[in-house]
């Protein structure tokens, strides 16, 4: 058996190793082993999204923690970034979070939040890991007089929805403003309406009714036609696609037209520097964000450190860097200042602040980045080598780098999730970077399909 954790938690098909039930009591029994205090038992939070294999993970990972003398503490469905606000605000021990983010239903996986509200280190995935694969777990429960119990938390949604509403600023109003909501049927499902209907915003919601098995299936922030076209319909100022845990978000400008992560993080991070709020002039965002980031954090005066892909990275950069805001081009953004980890209605809340703020219209506001047409391609692999050690690879990398000169780039690179090769070029037209592409698609399909 090899690693469990890759960059965003354990993540597999549910049902079958490693997101089966038996890995799920594992965990729960490391993490209660982990986390253990000599002075009262370890206390976990439990969330889920709305994917059917929730359930039977949920009843695990609780059985797990009990086993090992652990408290859990089971607050149902919920987004990520709100069981992360629970484990902090509750003070608990850990927090687990069992979703697959964007992933199909039939995908599902455990992320885990320390008690201060962030990921766990790298150092503690592996004594999990370690704690797990020696296959030593049953030889330290507690007796049976000092096993753990779990209680059911009725108010965890109420509680997160009074957090949202305080990183709205106050003095500003949603009063008379239409917005319509995808929820992905997932996690954000009633959160997210709550949230924007207490604060005074005239809310149409789509895709709020999970069955367990249409989480992420053509809608949300992978999916957003069906939310462009009704906000065209319905004359709303702006659309917003959440994912099916809730930590990502992308908009749509009250034209119809879909706003990246890119354009997102540029309007509140302009919004933060004029109330003197950006802290060290800085932005932090990963090597697939849009050249176009770059040039407009220079055009207002601010700088831009370019992380690894992944959230973890780019908040380990953020806290190394004294920087209050950082994110990703795929929507997933953290605010220091509100919260430990990326959160979309956070964004969203930051988002229409500078909407009303500057009393402008979104598509005004996403102007001030010039995006430069990408392309993408997704390549199915059977192995993961090093792309630098396939010559075939990197020869045609090279040439179209020759060819693109300064006006493009390439990156190559694999999901930290799935058994999938990126492939994303950059250029001066869509034509151009379409055969650059697939050019170099096809050379990674060659190599490693």
């Amino acid at each position: 058996m090899g690693k469990l954790f890759g960059t965003d938690g354990i993540r597999g098909e549910a049902n079958r190793y490693p997101m089966d039930a038996a890995m799920a009591f594992a965990i729960g029994q490391a993490i209660t082993r982990l986390f253990k205090k000599s002075t009262h038992h370890t206390r976990v939070v439990i969330g889920k999204d709305t994917r059917i294999s929730g359930y039977m993970l949920e009843s695990s990972l609780e059985a797990g923690i009990s086993s090992m003398g652990g408290i859990s503490y089971l607050v149902r469905v919920l987004p990520t970034p709100g069981i992360a606000f629970i484990t902090e605000s509750m003070r608990a021990d850990a927090g687990i979070v069992i979703s697959a983010s964007h992933n199909p239903y039939q995908d599902n996986g455990i992320k885990i939040f320390s008690g201060n509200g962030f990921k766990l280190s790298d150092e503690q995935e592996e004594n999990i890991e370690n704690l797990i694969l020696s296959n030593n777990l049953s030889d330290m429960v507690p007796p049976s007089r000092d096993m753990g119990r779990a209680f059911g938390m009725e108010d965890a949604s109420g509680r997160y929805t009074v957090f949202l509403k305080h990183s709205f600023p106050r003095e500003l109003s949603m009063e008379g403003m239409k917005i319509v909501l995808d929820t992905a049927n997932g996690a954000t499902y009633k959160v997210a309406p709550d949230t924007f209907f207490e604060l005074g915003a005239d809310v149409e919601v789509i895709n709020n009714k999970p069955d367990g098995l249409n989480i992420n299936d053509n809608c949300g922030s992978q999916h957003t036609q069906d939310l462009q076209k009704r906000v065209v319909e319905t004359g709303a100022s702006i659309g917003l696609a959440f994912d099916g845990d809730g930590d990502r978000l992308i908009a749509v400008d009250e034209k119809g037209n879909a706003i990246t992560g890119d354009q997102i993080m540029i309007i509140c991070a302009k919004m933060l520097k004029d109330q003197g709020k950006l802290k060290n002039d800085l932005l932090v965002s990963t090597v697939m964000s849009n050249l176009g980031l770059k040039i407009a954090c220079k055009k207002y005066g601010f700088a831009q450190h370019e992380s690894k892909v992944g959230d973890r990275y780019v908040l380990e950069d953020m806290l190394r860097m004294e920087a209050v805001i950082g994110g990703e081009e795929s929507g997933h953004m953290i605010f220091l200042d509100h919260h430990t980890t990326g959160d979309g209605i956070i964004t969203a809340l930051q988002l229409i602040a500078a909407m009303v703020r500057e009393k402008k219209p979104l598509s005004e506001l996403a102007a001030m980045m010039d995006v430069y047409p990408q392309k993408l391609i997704n390549v199915d692999v059977k192995s993961k080598p090093e792309i630098t050690t396939v010559p075939e690879i990197m020869d045609t990398i090279k040439q179209v780098e020759t060819e693109l000169k300064e006006e493009g780039r390439v990156l190559v690179r694999y999901s930290g999730t799935q058994n999938m090769c990126r492939v994303m070029v950059e250029g001066p037209s869509q034509e151009v970077i379409e055969k650059h592409c697939t050019h170099i698609a096809q050379a990674v399909k060659a190599s490693l399909g």
